[in-house]
């Protein structure tokens, strides 16, 4: 199969609108529709939020990746964090989400970025398997308010 990645685009919003519901669902968030529609809007921007998607051959979205730049008090050069990685299950197996995350690495790069990092959940072993294959992982615990 070919898949391609490029920028999200305020044409991809049909498309774009599925693949989200069903993040959400897998992580059980609920996220309000003023949310999702700023979200879009700023990932489309692509200032500080950047939205990627993948392609299938016919141009319909499989997937997509969302990445936040920004400042850090350790780096000149910031930090690029990837918010939110999806592929949708028909599509997974493949190299979609390899694709995806590279796309991001290439996007940091591309704005000097000194880091790529993400956080995901410990029950998610078949993507924690594809992300042991792209990046080290640390020894940080997350805590939230």
């Amino acid at each position: 199969m070919s898949v391609s990645i490029r920028r999200i685009i305020p044409q991809d919003r049909a498309g774009w609108d599925p693949l989200w519901s069903a993040y959400c669902r897998f992580y059980r968030a609920e996220v309000d529709a003023e949310i999702t529609d700023r979200t879009f809007a700023r990932l489309c921007e692509g200032a500080d939020l950047v939205g990627l998607v993948a392609l299938d051959e016919d141009g319909r979205p499989i997937g997509f990746a969302n990445a936040l730049f920004h400042a850090s008090t350790w780096s000149l050069r910031g930090y690029c964090y990837l918010e939110d990685v999806f592929v949708a299950p028909e599509q997974r197996g493949g190299r979609v989400a390899r694709a995806l995350i590279e796309a991001v690495y290439a996007q940091a790069d591309a704005r000097g970025a000194e880091r790529v990092y993400w956080h995901t959940q410990e029950f998610n072993a078949p993507a924690r398997s594809l992300y042991d294959t792209l990046a080290r992982r640390t020894s940080f615990i997350v805590y939230r308010r």
